[in-house]
């Protein structure tokens, strides 16, 4: 028998997680980066295609129907992340990659295509639920992919990616949305053409991505995951690269593990890890709620107090996005260095005080459209690379048999309190009359935020440069005993 191969009566030593978190860098996490790490980039360009809402006349909708159409792919993705989570746990991460960014492919391009209304908000829900299972498929490959030593400026800088992608639709919309270049009722059904295309080439590249052997070993596949990983070794050592001395002792016991039942996953969230299922709901929820308070109400806030039209205020959407994206990117090696706890306690409480300062100004009557622009700039700097690595947190630090269903359930809680921001600050906006109601909706969501960096302080995992494993054991590994580490509720 393999080394590597779990069988089913009793569990065997291996290596196969050692050596996917000590390997040295190389091609092959390059093309796992290129081919997992645009599913943000297409949600990004999704979503700001449909709020330019070049589709309404077209299919003779108006403001409610125009909002709808957003709810329903949000709806749509959390639907996706809690049936596809599940299945990526059950089995396995390439298939679902594929299968999600297919699904996803189909809804948007179908929905480029719709002759009414109804057609059209179904296909955004399939496409919705593309996206949302992309989220728990790619976070959890990704991760078990990765070098523990690199795995934190990956994670945040692929999140991050999101705003490329929302600079791509908001360019796209202003092009293609021209009526002076395409037909009314031509110009969105391209735009709606454009991540179909992209993810056209995202498929080819994913079907060279490996199942993740992580996975293949806790399932009794050990024969599959001792060929990837012999495959990804060979490759690596052609390259230069000198591949680390391992002893047997660093191996794991590992059973096969075929899933977990409901009560079980229960038990893992609220009596095994209760405090991390509180830091992970905390992290999720907090900048959720920032992001969507802030982000889909800036326009109608320069337009109501700095008088803005909708056209220019729409130009403001381009440093926003800039420092979003700029975040994860320049602080992104920080969170391996400096470590977790620190850097996303200290982002989240940057952002905090930063939006803070603003909103003290914004009362006052200091700022103009560019300065508070700039104060939002500086606070989504840091508070876009604390959010990303939310979604780096859930995923490393619950056990592999549950991690695809850890993202999906909490990115969708996230998302269910999220979509209460753009309701309450709409509210205070209101006629965009008096500054006294935004300004104390500014504080709430300064006050949320820096509870979240309080939060990530005193409950944080030093996740920094550990191997998975290391951080939460999988549910199916034992001592050389044979008695199994995790005693789980039958």
């Amino acid at each position: 028998m393999s080394p590597t191969t779990v069988d089913e009566e009793k569990p065997i030593r291996s290596l196969i997680p050692v050596r996917m978190d000590r390997m040295p860098w190389s091609r092959f996490h390059w093309m796992v980066i290129l081919g997992l790490g645009t599913a943000w980039i297409l949600d990004g360009l999704e979503i700001q295609i449909v709020a330019s809402g070049g589709y309404a006349k077209s299919l003779d909708m108006n403001a409610t129907e125009i909002g709808l159409t957003a709810t329903i792919y949000l709806v749509g993705q959390v639907a996706g992340a809690l049936f596809f989570g599940r299945l990526t746990d059950k089995l396995g991460r390439k298939r679902l990659f594929v299968l999600t960014l297919a699904l996803y492919l189909v809804g948007s391009a179908a929905a480029g295509l719709a002759p009414n209304v109804w057609i059209f908000w179904f296909f955004r829900f399939v496409s919705g639920m593309g996206i949302g299972g992309e989220y728990s498929a790619i976070n959890s490959a990704i991760d078990e992919l990765m070098p523990g030593k690199y795995r934190g400026r990956v994670d945040l800088a692929i999140n991050g990616t999101y705003w490329a992608g929302a600079m791509i639709g908001s360019l796209a919309s202003f092009y293609f949305l021209d009526t002076e270049r395409f037909g009314e009722n031509v110009g969105w059904r391209i735009a709606f053409f454009i991540g179909p295309v992209l993810g056209l080439g995202i498929i080819y590249l994913r079907r060279h991505i490996p199942e993740s052997p992580r996975w293949l070993v806790t399932h009794g596949r050990g024969e599959e995951a001792e060929a990837i990983v012999s495959r990804i070794e060979h490759d690596v050592a052609a390259q230069g690269h000198q591949l680390p001395h391992l002893e047997d002792s660093q191996g794991w016991w590992i059973k096969a593990h075929e899933g977990v039942t409901f009560k079980q996953l229960r038990y893992v969230f609220l009596k095994l890890y209760p405090t991390r299922t509180f830091l992970g709901l905390t992290l999720m929820i907090t900048q959720s709620f920032l992001y969507n308070a802030i982000f889909f109400t800036s326009a109608t806030v320069l337009q109501h107090f700095y008088g803005k039209t909708s056209s220019s205020a729409a130009l403001y959407f381009f440093p926003f996005a800039i420092g979003n994206l700029a975040g994860p990117l320049l602080l992104g090696r920080l969170f391996d260095t400096v470590g977790r706890r620190k850097m996303i306690g200290g982002s989240y409480a940057l952002a905090a005080v930063v939006l803070f300062l603003s909103a003290v100004l914004f009362k006052a009557d200091v700022l103009t459209a560019g300065t508070h622009t700039l104060l939002w700039c500086i606070s989504f700097f840091f508070a876009s690379a604390g959010a990303s690595a939310g979604y780096l947190t859930v995923s490393e630090i619950f056990p592999l048999e549950v991690r695809g269903q850890a993202i999906s359930y909490f990115f969708s809680i996230a998302q269910l309190f999220g979509a209460l921001g753009p309701v309450i600050f709409g509210a205070l906006i209101g006629e965009g009359t008096a500054r006294g109601p935004l300004f104390w909706g500014y504080v709430m969501a300064s006050a949320i935020m820096l509870f979240g960096g309080l939060v990530a302080f005193k409950f944080g995992v030093d996740a920094e440069g550990k191997a998975l494993e290391d951080i939460a054991p999988p549910l199916s590994t034992y001592d050389e005993q044979g008695n199994q580490l995790t005693k789980l509720p039958v």
